[in-house]
């Protein structure tokens, strides 16, 4: 190394130790960085707001955690990094927020159920209707959030997810054994263009909605990347404020707008050169 006659610049050096603190841990809270770094939560809290500015970090909806942007990455992002595919995704799930009010999450699918891995809960208007939280497991069969993974996802990879769900011993599970219905609600779903939470599912993985009941309603799209459906975005209402007629009526476009604007951003980093 070069024996320099100057000085370091301090405050380049803290964003540096900053943003090498945020790749190694992929997410962070400023908590976690102030215990990472030694350095004042209110030093951090500059530090952050210039490296966002500048596009080198994101904050995510669901929990504020930080994360370090792809945009500066030495090679392009890849359309299966779920960080990126949240990081194209939350500015877009703002704007849809602000467009409908209530709230969405991101979901993938993880073999047997969905997994939230985002949410503009916190952002959104009724945001006193908690979504997710990142983790929650989202039932495959009953949620409208399962239903449009599977009935838009590659013939393969449906047959796959049945046969492991049919093997499940979760109760949650129970309709993967009625093929019959199966077809029928998955037909129904690609008729509709979106998902649609089955009657008796109240929000819970097992219970039936009698035994547990969130008093919501969704409709869910898949996201593309090309010709596979890497991710689901839905829509969660209160049912007794508005009927599923009326959401799809009002809000249905700003829902479908929203996953090809995503998927939009995933095929643009896909084109970038190596």
């Amino acid at each position: 190394m070069r024996d320099y006659k100057v000085k370091t610049i301090r405050a380049l050096d803290r964003g540096l130790e900053v943003l090498e603190a945020l790749h190694e841990f992929r997410n962070a809270s400023l908590h976690d960085l102030h215990l990472a770094t030694g350095l004042p939560k209110a030093t951090l809290t500059r530090i952050l707001a210039t490296l966002e500015a500048r596009g080198l970090v994101w904050q995510r909806l669901a929990d504020g955690a930080f994360m370090a942007s792809h945009t500066y990455q030495p090679r392009p992002p890849q359309i299966n990094d779920e960080n990126f595919l949240m990081q194209v995704a939350s500015p877009v799930m703002v704007r849809l927020g602000q467009a409908v009010n209530w709230p969405s999450i991101l979901a993938v699918p993880r073999l047997e159920h969905m997994e939230v891995i985002e949410t503009n809960s916190p952002k959104s208007y009724f945001s006193y209707i908690p979504l997710g939280p990142v983790g929650f497991r989202v039932n495959m069969l009953r949620s409208a959030t399962g239903r449009a993974y599977l009935a838009f996802c590659s013939e393969a990879e449906r047959q796959a997810v049945l046969q492991r769900l049919r093997a499940s011993n979760e109760p949650g599970n129970y309709l993967a054994r009625q093929p019959a219905a199966v077809e029928a609600l998955l037909e129904e779903t690609r008729a509709f263009g979106y998902g649609l939470r089955a009657k008796d599912f109240g929000g819970h993985f097992d219970k039936t909605r009698r035994e547990w009941d969130d008093k919501r309603e969704s409709i869910a799209v898949p996201i593309w990347a090309g010709e596979e459906v890497v991710a689901v975005v839905n829509l969660t209402w209160l049912h007794s404020v508005a009927t599923e007629a009326q959401i799809v009526k009002k809000h249905l476009p700003h829902l479908r707008q929203a996953a090809r604007d995503i998927s939009a951003g995933l095929m643009a980093a896909e084109r970038q050169p190596a």
